[in-house]
C-alpha cells in the first residue's frame, strides 16, 4: 500500500493503457488532475484552443493510430464544448475516452460554479460513462472505459471525476492495477456461428452478380488482407461507404467506387442489379439506401456486423452473421469457392463506361474537383486525407485515389463540419513520418480554425487546403436544386483573407486563383516542412454530381447538371 492523489492514479492508468498524446484544455475543476499530468513526461499533452478542438484530434488520433484517443477538459461550458466530438465518435465508431473535471463533491447540485450534468448531457452520444464519487473506484473505472472504448463496437466513454477526488490522497494498493476487467452483461461477440457463416458462403457460391459494401467495420477491425482475399477468391466488385473508403485499394481492378447520394453512379448501378449484396462492417446508412423499399430490389444480402442491433435494422436480410469482421471473414473465406464472374466484371466495366462520374468538365475556371486530383497525382495517392462535411468532402471521396489501408478520415454519420483541422492534428500526432493532407471548406474551417494555433505551436506539417468559394457550397446546391433557387443564408460576404490569416499564425500561406497554378503551389506546400495553407479559390457555380436526391432511388439519380 502506497499513498496516492486521484490525479496520480488517473495519469498512471493512462501510461498503463499505452497513451502517449492527450489532447486538453485546462479549466478549474480540473486543476488538480493537471499539476499532476506535468510529472508524467510520457504522457504529452497537446494544449489545443477549444475543446472541441481536444475531442476531434482525440477522434482522428484514434481512427489513425487504432489506438484510444484520449481528451480532457474541465466542468460546465469546458465539458459540453467536447459534445459534438463525443457524437461524432459515437456515429463513426471511434474509441476515445475523455476525462472532465466536475465540482467538488459537496457541491453536485447546488448550481455551483460551472456545474454541469455532464454524465447526463452526453448519455446519448456515449456509449458509457461514468461520474466518480470515490478516489478508491478510479482506477478499475478508468479500466473499464477503455476496455467499453476499444472493444466491440468502438465508441466514447466520458469520466467525470469531481475536483476533490482528484486531489485527495489516498492509500493505494498496487494490486489494483493487477485485476482483470469483468462486466456484467458485455461480452462482446468476436467468432460468429458456424451457421451463419455457412449460410452467408452458400449465397456467395451460388450468386452470379455479387458485390461487397465494404464499410467502416473493416477499417475498425483491419481487415483489410482478409477483404482482399475474398474478392480476389470469387472475383467480386467491392463498393465503399464512404467511411468504408481506404478498406480496398482503389487501383484494384475489382474497386468500384463509392455509391449514394453522391457516389459513383455505376457504384448505385451495381447495387441495384445485384442478384448479391454481401454488407460487411456498414450499417445501411440512408445516404447509401434512400428508399429503402428500393434499395437494391433483386439481391438477396448477407450483413456482417459486430453490432447485433444493425442486423436487420434497417435492411431486412436473408443472412445475418454477427461477429467481428475479421474473425468471420477468416471463418468465411475458406468456405468460399474459388470463381469467376466474368459477364457481371465485364457489365461493370461497362457500366464504368457508360457512367463516367469521376469526368471534369472543361472550363478555365478552378474546380474543387481539379484541386483534389492534383492532390491525389502529386501524392500518389500515398498520403492521409482528412476533410469536414460539404462539397468539398465528396469530391475528396471521389477524385482522391486511396490506394493504403486506412488513410481517409472524415465524419460520416454526423457530418461535422469543423472536423478537418483537429482531426488532421490527431491524425499528423498519429503518424508523423507521414504526409497528411486536409481538405476543408471555407465554411467548416472557420468552425475549429483556432488550432491553427496549436498547429503552429506544435510545428505539424499538416497541408490545408481550403475550397474557397466563398459560400456554404452543399447548402447552395441544394437550395439550387431541391428548393427552387430560394438562396438565403448561403453566402458569405465577410470571410477573412486566408493567406494573412496564415501569416498571423506563423503559417505559410499561398493562393491559387487558376489551374496553371495547381501543381506549383502543391509542389511547394509538399517540400515546405511545416503546416502549409493553401487558399483555392474555386467556382461558386459548381454542384457535386452525381447526386440522388434524399429518400429516393437509383432511378432519380442525377448525373450532370442539365
Amino acid at each position: 500500500m502506497m499513498k496516492k492523489t486521484g490525479g496520480q492514479i488517473v495519469c498512471e492508468a493512462l501510461v498503463r493503457e499505452g497513451v502517449e498524446v492527450v489532447f486538453g484544455l485546462p479549466g478549474g475543476a480540473i486543476l488538480p488532475l493537471y499539476s499532476t499530468l506535468g510529472s508524467y513526461p510520457g504522457l504529452r499533452h497537446v494544449l489545443v484552443r477549444h475543446e472541441e478542438g481536444a475531442g476531434l484530434a482525440a477522434d482522428g488520433y484514434a481512427r489513425a493510430s487504432g489506438k484510444v484517443g484520449v481528451c480532457m477538459a474541465t466542468s460546465g461550458p469546458g465539458a459540453t464544448n467536447l459534445i459534438t466530438a463525443l457524437a461524432t465518435s459515437m456515429m463513426d465508431s471511434a474509441p476515445v475516452v475523455a476525462i472532465t473535471g466536475q465540482v467538488g463533491r459537496a457541491a453536485i447540485g447546488s448550481d455551483a460554479f460551472q456545474e454541469t450534468d455532464i454524465t447526463g448531457a452526453t448519455m446519448p452520444v456515449t456509449k458509457h460513462n461514468y461520474l466518480v464519487m470515490d478516489t478508491h473506484d478510479l482506477a478499475a473505472t478508468i479500466k473499464e472505459a477503455f476496455h467499453i472504448a476499444r472493444t466491440g463496437r468502438p465508441g466514447p466513454v466520458l469520466i467525470d471525476i469531481p475536483r476533490d477526488v482528484q486531489a485527495e490522497e489516498i492509500e493505494f494498493d498496487e494490486a489494483e492495477w493487477d485485476k482483470p476487467v469483468s462486466l456484467r452483461g458485455y461480452h462482446p461477440p468476436t467468432v460468429a456461428d458456424e451457421a451463419e457463416v455457412a449460410a452467408a458462403a452458400k449465397l456467395i457460391n451460388e450468386s452470379e452478380r455479387p458485390v461487397i459494401l465494404a464499410g467502416h467495420g473493416i477499417i475498425i477491425s483491419r481487415a483489410f488482407d482478409e477483404l482482399l482475399e475474398l474478392a480476389e477468391k470469387a472475383q467480386i466488385p467491392v463498393i465503399s461507404t464512404l467511411l468504408g473508403i481506404s478498406s480496398f485499394p482503389e487501383d484494384h481492378v475489382l474497386s468500384t467506387g463509392f455509391p449514394g447520394m453522391h457516389g459513383m453512379a455505376y457504384a448505385s448501378l451495381a447495387l441495384d442489379q445485384a442478384d448479391l449484396l454481401i454488407n460487411i462492417g456498414a450499417r445501411f446508412d440512408d445516404r447509401i439506401t434512400g428508399d429503402t423499399k428500393r434499395f437494391s430490389p433483386n439481391s438477396k444480402k448477407i450483413h456482417i456486423d459486430i453490432d447485433p442491433a444493425e442486423l436487420n435494422k434497417n435492411i431486412k436480410v436473408e443472412a445475418p452473421v454477427l461477429g467481428d469482421v475479421r474473425h468471420v471473414l477468416n471463418q468465411l473465406n475458406p468456405m468460399v469457392k474459388k470463381t469467376t464472374h466474368v459477364e457481371w466484371l465485364r457489365h461493370i466495366e461497362q457500366l464504368k463506361a457508360d457512367h463516367p462520374s469521376l469526368k471534369i468538365r472543361e472550363t478555365d475556371d478552378l474546380l474543387g474537383q481539379q484541386v483534389i486530383k492534383a492532390i491525389s497525382d502529386a501524392t500518389r495517392g500515398d498520403a492521409l486525407i482528412v476533410t469536414g462535411v460539404g462539397q468539398h468532402q465528396m469530391w475528396a471521396a471521389q477524385h482522391y485515389q486511396f490506394k493504403n489501408p486506412n488513410s481517409w478520415f472524415t465524419s460520416g454519420g454526423l457530418g461535422t463540419m469543423g472536423y478537418e483541422v483537429p482531426a488532421a492534428m490527431g491524425v499528423q500526432l498519429a503518424h508523423p513520418d507521414k504526409e497528411v493532407w486536409t481538405i476543408c471548406g471555407d465554411g467548416g474551417v472557420q468552425m475549429t480554425l483556432s488550432e491553427f494555433a496549436t498547429i503552429a505551436e506544435n510545428n505539424l506539417p499538416v497541408k490545408i487546403a481550403i475550397l474557397n468559394n466563398n459560400m456554404l457550397g452543399m447548402i447552395t446546391q441544394w437550395q439550387d436544386m431541391v428548393f427552387n433557387k430560394t438562396f438565403y443564408a448561403n453566402t458569405y460576404t465577410g470571410n477573412p483573407d486566408f493567406v494573412k490569416l496564415a501569416d498571423a499564425y506563423r503559417i505559410k500561406g499561398m493562393r491559387v486563383t487558376s489551374p496553371d497554378q495547381l501543381d506549383g503551389a502543391i509542389r511547394e506546400a509538399r517540400e515546405h516542412p511545416g503546416p502549409v495553407v493553401i487558399d483555392f479559390v474555386i467556382n461558386p457555380e459548381e454542384n457535386v454530381f452525381p447526386m440522388i436526391p434524399s429518400g429516393q432511388s437509383v432511378a432519380e439519380l442525377i448525373e450532370e447538371r442539365l
